[in-house]
């Protein structure tokens, strides 16, 4: 007997056993590309985050100051989360940044400017205000802030602060990465400043700089 109409296709599977799903095919979770048009933040759109972190939630100086950290320093969520007290010298301005990934640990300095904020005078405050922890961004218990809890944050100022796409913490740090690059840090020093073991990483920054072809249409 012949059979009628189309036959269903079936699900692509894993070696694993479990359905693939089919990504920005109206199925699954879409493409970031589908979502926004570009993976960072402008220093407008990141103060415009801070300003909505400090009036909305019950951490606001806490959470403010983690988009400042993040943003200021590249980190990565994990590697925000899992900074302690002993990386931060009060008496030297530094911040001892350890990397995640097999990344390369390096010292940076606070940045205290009027138009960037104080990160010594936040973080001296933070710690007066939090419980005792050897973490610097803890919950009401003394623990360590999850990731969860960190993107949910972002997220909710993101959408307080009207930007125009879903925000996730990534973006701080290619925000870094692009702001530094813009403003004419050479490759090798921007490649330290954010751990990246492969350069390649960092080149990504410097080739989407407008700056490369600044006078190409000057008389």
């Amino acid at each position: 007997m012949q059979r009628t109409g189309k036959a269903k296709a079936s699900p692509q599977t894993s070696k694993t056993g479990k359905i693939k799903k089919a990504g920005n095919r109206g199925i699954g979770r879409p493409t970031n590309a589908a979502v926004r048009t570009r993976e960072h933040l402008t220093e407008k759109e990141v103060n415009a985050l801070i300003k909505a972190a400090k009036k909305t939630g019950r951490h606001q100086h806490r959470d403010a100051t983690l988009i400042t950290l993040m943003y200021h320093h590249g980190l990565r969520v994990s590697e925000a989360i899992s900074l302690c007290w002993d990386q931060i010298n009060f008496e030297r301005g530094l911040i001892y940044v350890t990397r995640l990934k097999n990344g390369t640990p390096s010292s940076h300095f606070m940045i205290n400017t009027s138009d960037r904020g104080n990160e010594m005078r936040s973080l001296r405050r933070l710690k007066r205000e939090q419980q005792t922890s050897p973490y610097v961004f803890t919950t009401e218990r003394g623990g360590p802030m999850t990731a969860s809890t960190v993107r949910k944050m972002i997220t909710r100022a993101g959408k307080i602060a009207d930007l125009p796409f879903p925000i996730h913490p990534h973006m701080l740090r290619h925000a870094c990465g692009y702001r530094l690059a813009n403003d004419g840090h050479d490759t090798r020093s921007l490649q330290h400043y954010l751990g990246h073991r492969n350069i390649q990483h960092t080149v990504h920054y410097t080739e989407m700089s407008p700056d490369r072809f600044k006078g190409f249409w000057n008389d």
